[in-house]
């Protein structure tokens, strides 16, 4: 059996966040042949050209463990209807210097959740842009637009009842498409 090892880039640094809370209950719904890594970005500095000859050991790190992931997935906030800053950040690091992106080929998956109704539907659409110009095959329907609601989340943790089918279904979608694009 192939095993698949995907990145998950979460683009919030908060502790308690919304999204890091649901990327963790998410990949639950995956099958056993999946395994998931939560690859860190707040260490990051910020992105200069300069850098590209000798980067930071945290940006080494960053693009090896994107480097050796079959897929990418991408867990945004909203912040004020785009991605937040360090997603930016960490975006345009795997993708220097020119020629040389870490990101090119891998297939992606794009979700978020925000207390507001339409979820995170302006920043997803700000990312499948980038994401797109960085050659990443995305999945694109079905789409997850999350509200946090009461029951969202169980008391352990997980997906809880109400939006368990949505995201479940998202999670098979998504789970093809990676078999179908890995490299």
């Amino acid at each position: 059996m192939i095993q698949y090892q995907i990145a998950v880039v979460v683009g919030s640094l908060r502790q308690d966040s919304l999204n890091r809370k649901l990327a963790i209950a998410l990949v639950k719904l995956a099958p056993s042949e999946f395994s998931f890594n939560q690859i860190q970005i707040g260490d990051l500095p910020l992105y200069n050209q300069d850098d590209d000859t000798y980067p930071a050991e945290t940006v080494k790190r960053f693009k090896a463990e994107i480097l050796a992931a079959d897929g990418v997935l991408f867990v945004t906030p909203e912040y004020n209807r785009s991605i937040s800053g360090v997603l930016k950040n960490a975006l345009d690091h795997g993708s220097r210097p020119y020629g040389q992106s870490v990101w090119a080929g891998k297939p992606a998956g794009v979700l978020g959740v925000s207390s507001g109704a339409i979820g995170t539907a302006m920043a997803q659409q700000h990312l499948r842009n980038i994401i797109s110009y960085l050659d990443m095959p995305t999945l694109t329907q079905p789409e997850a637009y999350v509200q946090a609601r009461e029951g969202l989340f169980d008391e352990a943790g997980n997906i809880g009842e109400g939006s368990k089918k949505l995201l479940q279904n998202w999670m098979d979608h998504y789970v093809a498409w990676v078999q179908k694009h890995a490299v």
